[in-house]
């Protein structure tokens, strides 16, 4: 299956988007959902791409439409990565969510509507909750690996400047990074042009339920691991339950595979795509 390549037109330039139609409707004649992938920050996004692409076409065989969104300054899309902003990447989103409901034969946000997935790995399980919060319809949501919270994602990714500093203060490093955001400046870490905006964006960004729900959400989270014994770790566990009290329909699984997102070589996780294609087949929402 051959996606649809295109760019959507946004404020600041365009946007370019793959979109994997579904080959097989349900029974009454309509797509099973809608599912917008958002990608993970920087070198990750590049190193997930083909495990992307292998769940999208799989969703779109299983009966669900796909659309996937290079956000602003990301891959083929307009700006540069410096040119980046939290609130810019929410933006791209909600855009991304719009057109794909808006797409011809998908069907309009009532009743009868199929249902929508805001598909996450990493960064973008939190890009995808604060979408959630702009959104004019509930949705669901499809989280890979998502990390404890934003703070401690930046955190991740700062230490690769401290890293690449031969025989340095590595809290002095830190201290810098953080002094140069605060005062605005852009600072360039691993090959990629951090601006301020977005780093105080994900320093501020949380696994926190939606205020807002339309209906009962689903919320599946995956993990993956090459442990035959791998369980959730208590941070896990304690998002997972403060998202079952508010309301979420909310089931976990572990899947056999990879941390294909930062393998040094571009890996697959076949059963993690098996296993996800399953848990949206048995639960549409």
């Amino acid at each position: 299956m051959r996606p649809e390549a295109f760019f959507l037109p946004a404020k600041d330039g365009q946007r370019f988007c793959l979109f994997y139609p579904a080959e097989r409707s349900s029974p009454d004649g309509v797509v099973r959902g809608l599912v917008v992938y958002i990608h993970p920050f920087a070198e990750e996004m590049n190193k997930s791409r083909r495990m992307a692409a292998l769940q999208s076409r799989a969703l779109a065989q299983a009966g669900f439409s796909v659309l996937q969104i290079d956000m602003l300054g990301c891959g083929d899309s307009s700006g540069d990565f410096g040119d980046a902003t939290w609130q810019g990447w929410v933006a791209d989103v909600v855009q991304g969510c719009r057109w794909l409901r808006n797409r011809r034969g998908t069907g309009d946000a009532g009743m009868d509507a199929p249902p929508l997935w805001l598909w996450g790995l990493r960064a973008g399980c939190l890009l995808a909750v604060a979408a959630a919060n702009e959104l004019t319809e509930g949705c669901n949501f499809l989280f890979w690996q998502p990390p404890s919270s934003g703070k401690a994602l930046m955190q991740q990714f700062l230490r690769l400047k401290v890293a690449g500093v031969l025989g340095g203060d590595a809290k002095g490093v830190m201290d810098s990074l953080r002094q140069a955001f605060a005062a605005g400046s852009s600072v360039e870490i691993a090959g990629y042009m951090l601006s301020s905006e977005l780093a105080s964006g994900f320093e501020r960004a949380a696994l926190v339920p939606p205020a807002r729900m339309e209906r009962a959400s689903r919320l599946e989270w995956f993990e993956v691991s090459t442990r035959q014994d791998a369980g959730l770790s208590p941070v896990s566990a304690a998002t997972i339950k403060h998202w079952q009290q508010a309301g979420f329909l909310v089931d976990h699984h572990i899947a056999s595979g990879p941390a294909f997102w930062h393998t040094t070589e571009i890996e697959d996780a076949p059963a993690l795509v098996a296993a996800t294609t399953a848990v949206l087949l048995m639960n549409p929402a």
